[in-house]
């Protein structure tokens, strides 16, 4: 006997395959399901949510806050070097300053 599943049951079906790490192949093999059935359900689902589409995230970025400007101050004067300054040139600029 064939079973039908509705919108909602087919979200959750294809949630589960996407969240697994089981190709659509693989996953209705093990869940018996028809890979026909599986792709027009998605596209149905697809359709009727409108423009959304699911992002899954695979690679976790740390956020870098922007470092402060190098300032140096001789005296009166001051400067400001940019915080990718070569530690040479920090060197070499120091030793002029002395």
């Amino acid at each position: 006997m064939r079973k039908t599943c509705s919108l909602e049951q087919w979200r959750s079906i294809i949630e589960e395959q996407q969240a697994s790490d089981l190709t659509i192949t693989e996953f209705c093999q093990q869940h018996a399901l028809s890979k026909t059935t599986f792709y027009a359900a998605r596209s149905k689902r697809n359709e009727s949510s409108g423009s959304f589409v699911r992002a899954k995230v695979t690679k976790h970025v740390d956020v870098i806050e922007p470092q402060q400007p190098i300032t140096l101050k001789v005296g009166k004067v001051k400067v400001s070097l940019p915080p990718a300054t070569p530690a040479s040139y920090l060197g070499q600029l120091l030793r002029e300053l002395a």
